[in-house]
């Protein structure tokens, strides 16, 4: 139902009430402006910040920023991103000093996918701060779109403590090879599945469920062989196969019409159990900064249209965690965004430009911000006493996600919204 004119006014008036106006989104200048955040984050384990499209410069240095005040001021030790859980190991050492300032000789993707200054402002930051944070990853390979990153270490693995079993690796690998050279993401590589006979694809999911199978029934002989923490980290990578491979047959479906509810929805299950595996690794006292993009850190069931519904990360990190998981959502409030449209010409699978976008839904984040006179400001705003009407549902009913807007509760999706007035397309990306 539409916002009605009374409940624009009364989402105006408390917006207008209820946000902080921060000073700046300079990472370096002084932090006293976010201390708002510390009861919004209270002491949960895991707080999440979001983003409401990708490769925006603006949520990059607003995460910097956040992101040092609670490792200074809060004591989180940990940042975790929505980057692949095999990839972000050697990216971990790189980012606590090692080698030199190259970033795209440890990590082509964070050097090319819009990461590039949050990566070496974090460097800097481990090299000269007091709060040095360990960085973890939670995905799939490349985003669902490869094999080998998670693999290739499992194979190196196997050859120290079971070589007998390579030659299940090595089978996966050399039917990834005929479709996976070049795709870089899970838009471009479910098509590239599909090219795949029949055969050539139960073959590779067969192959990787032996795999796992082995994994799990041989373990404490590779525990006996390895350790623990790297059996640990070999089968979370296999694990990151097997649901990378579903990832594959579900694109493809979605994009050819016959998409299942919740089928994207494996994808969203890994992060979360990434999540507790860091936290299960962690020393006592850990805690982690999340950051990945507002739909997949989203504490409710989504409904995309359609007949499409996701189940998202942060859905399931609720359930694990309870109160010990928080959200930010971030926001903006400017009439255009980069968007990723679908393009199977191009090499990920779809092509990035800027859409123009209407004036903000009534009833959205973007709007009461907007009529409460808030939209050329940096704000951060706590949400969890946001307006209901009579029958206890939220005012705020919708909040903007890369060039549409998603119709939810909001409040029960995220404890708070930090909002930038501008978008400015991240220059760093490059494909």
């Amino acid at each position: 139902m539409p916002a009605t004119p009374s409940s624009r006014a009364v989402l105006a008036d408390w917006f207008r009430e209820h946000s902080t106006t921060l000073t700046t989104l300079d990472p370096r200048q002084p932090l006293d402006d976010l201390e708002g955040l510390r009861e919004i984050v209270g002491d949960a384990r895991v707080v999440a910040i979001g983003e409401g499209a990708h490769f925006v410069e603006e949520f990059s240095r607003a995460r910097q920023r956040v992101l040092r005040f609670l490792a200074e001021r809060c004591g989180f030790t940990v940042f975790a991103m929505e980057f692949g859980f095999s990839e972000a190991f050697p990216l971990d050492r790189w980012l606590r000093g090692e080698g030199d300032d190259d970033l795209a000789e440890v990590s082509r993707a964070a050097a090319e996918w819009g990461a590039a200054d949050l990566m070496h402002w974090l460097r800097h930051h481990n090299r000269t701060g007091a709060h040095p944070l360990r960085f973890a990853g939670l995905d799939l390979p490349e985003a669902a779109g490869a094999l080998r990153p998670a693999l290739d270490p499992v194979a190196g693995y196997l050859r120290e403590v079971d070589p007998d079993a390579l030659p299940l690796v090595e089978t996966v690998l050399e039917i990834s090879d005929r479709f996976l050279q070049g795709c870089g993401s899970g838009a471009a590589a479910g098509p590239a599945w599909a090219r795949l006979t029949a055969a050539e694809q139960n073959e590779l999911t067969a192959t990787l469920a032996r795999l796992s199978l082995r994994l799990r029934a041989a373990e404490p002989l590779y525990v006996s062989r390895s350790g623990r923490t790297r059996f640990d980290i070999a089968r979370r990578q296999v694990e990151a196969a097997c649901c990378t491979d579903y990832m594959f047959r579900a694109m493809h479906a979605l994009l050819s019409g016959r998409g299942l509810a919740a089928d994207l929805s494996v994808r969203e299950i890994f992060l979360a159990e990434s999540v507790r595996w860091h936290l299960e690794h962690a020393e006592p006292g850990t805690r982690i900064v999340l950051a990945a993009h507002n739909s997949h850190i989203h504490k409710t069931e989504l409904d995309l249209g359609g007949g499409l519904t996701a189940l998202p990360m942060g859905l399931h990190l609720q359930r694990m965690l309870g109160p010990d998981y928080r959200t930010v959502a971030f926001v903006h409030t400017a009439d255009h965004v980069p968007e990723m449209y679908p393009d199977q010409s191009a090499a990920v699978g779809f092509t990035l430009a800027e859409a123009h976008l209407e004036a903000a839904e009534p009833g959205s984040v973007e709007a009461a911000l907007t009529d409460a006179g808030l939209a050329d400001r940096v704000t951060l705003t706590d949400l969890r006493h946001a307006p209901r009407d009579a029958q206890g549902v939220p005012l705020l009913k919708g909040i903007r996600s890369q060039s549409s807007t998603l119709s939810t509760q909001v409040p029960a999706a995220f404890d708070a919204v930090l909002a930038v007035p501008t978008v400015t397309r991240d220059r760093t990306v490059r494909f």
